[in-house]
């Protein structure tokens, strides 16, 4: 796969940032009309040190999206191109992302990404950001809050309330607090690109396999840790024989 959009990825925090509120313009919060008929899950893991010293390792699983089936596994490797700066993480870990959609043989209809999406400062987190320079849909699965304000989302799983910025005015719904497993910590669930966020609710929810986290991004952060596409599908194949 190849980039639909390209632009420069040398900056200054100063610079990214003035970049973010150009590209936000360009995040399409509305879904295909229908269904996926692959899912992909993206993570990035980066070397302890200083940046300038420090190895980006990115990788991509792509899965069949009714069976959560796994299909493709292609990872990268860089030296780190940005430090690790709030709200700039896409700067960060979109450079090796793109080299491992590079690698691609599956062409995903929709991407899960650990990280934001419109929850996001300038709107514009990691999932938009990755969503609008490939041209794909993308829903932001973060494990932690960034920005807004929220009730507890009910349990059991698949509660969930509103994620509100209440910075701006008048207050903007930017997302959405998942309960995604009975009694587990909630995720925070906004829109990337070309997505909505009652659509990126039942995409996560389709795709938690018992798990806190969405089947494609707990594995791809198995794959980015080393783990391969064979022993994903052999994990798969004893999970499908015991359901």
């Amino acid at each position: 796969m190849k980039p639909n959009l390209e632009h420069p990825w040398d900056l200054t925090p100063q610079q990214a940032r003035a970049l973010q509120n150009k590209l936000r313009k360009r995040v399409v919060l509305r879904p295909a009309s229908r269904l996926p008929k692959l899912v992909a899950g993206v993570d990035v893991s980066v070397s302890r040190g200083p940046w300038r010293e420090a190895t980006s390792r990115a990788a991509v699983v792509v899965f069949d999206y009714e069976t959560l089936e796994p299909l493709e596994v292609a990872t990268a490797e860089m030296p780190s191109p940005f430090p690790y700066v709030p709200g700039l993480l896409s700067f960060r870990e979109v450079p090796v992302l793109l080299l491992a959609f590079a690698k691609l043989v599956h062409k995903p209809d929709l991407v899960l990404v650990d990280g934001q999406g419109y929850a996001h400062p300038r709107r514009l987190g990691l999932a938009s950001h990755l969503g609008i320079v490939l041209n794909l849909a993308t829903i932001g699965c973060a494990k932690t809050r960034f920005i807004g304000t929220h009730d507890e989302p009910a349990d059991p799983a698949g509660g969930y309330t509103d994620l509100v910025d209440l910075s701006v005015s008048p207050s903007e719904i930017i997302g959405a607090v998942v309960r995604t497993r009975d009694r587990v910590k909630p995720l925070y669930i906004s829109a990337g690109h070309r997505m909505d966020t009652p659509t990126a609710i039942d995409h996560v929810l389709h795709c938690c396999d018992g798990y806190r986290l969405p089947e494609p991004t707990r594995r791809a952060h198995q794959c980015a840790a080393g783990k391969t596409l064979d022993e994903l599908q052999r994990d798969w194949k004893r999970q499908s024989k015991r359901t």
